[in-house]
């Protein structure tokens, strides 16, 4: 079975929860993606993180999750919009697919990244940014 690698930015609430659902049933998403959907990297602010993670899997160097080769897609959950935005630029720049929860993020910049995920021929996810209004 394929390998899919996930890169996080950001370990604050929903960065936490996405993990616990990932750590919970790892089975259940394995089966219903078709492939090993694993974590491989999460960049956060400050060390210790609020929940507990594998520390082999933590950096604070956020540059470190989209730029490296092994990570298939990256997970923006750290908000705002200037880091947020040159990450994710970047992230797409490497070819990586990019899954966003950031509505500010996407209010400002959302053409500039869907033209940028466009021409690397990416995806660009962003239920999560949307899902908390259903």
């Amino acid at each position: 079975m394929k390998t899919i690698n996930v890169g996080l930015l950001g370990l604050g609430t929903v960065g936490s929860g996405m993990v616990k659902v990932f750590q919970e049933h790892v089975e259940l998403l394995d089966r219903r993606v078709g492939a090993k959907l694993r974590i491989k990297k999460i960049a956060v602010r400050r060390l210790p993180p609020r929940i507990p993670v594998d520390p082999k899997l933590l950096t604070t160097n956020a540059v470190e999750v989209v730029t490296d080769p092994q990570i298939d897609i990256v997970v923006e959950l750290i908000g705002g919009t200037t880091v947020a935005k040159s990450l994710c630029l970047d992230a797409i720049a490497n070819g990586k697919h990019l899954v966003t929860a950031n509505k500010a993020l996407l209010a400002e910049h959302g053409l500039e990244l869907y033209r940028a995920a466009a021409e690397k021929r990416v995806d660009l996810g962003f239920e999560a940014s949307v899902c908390g209004a259903i």
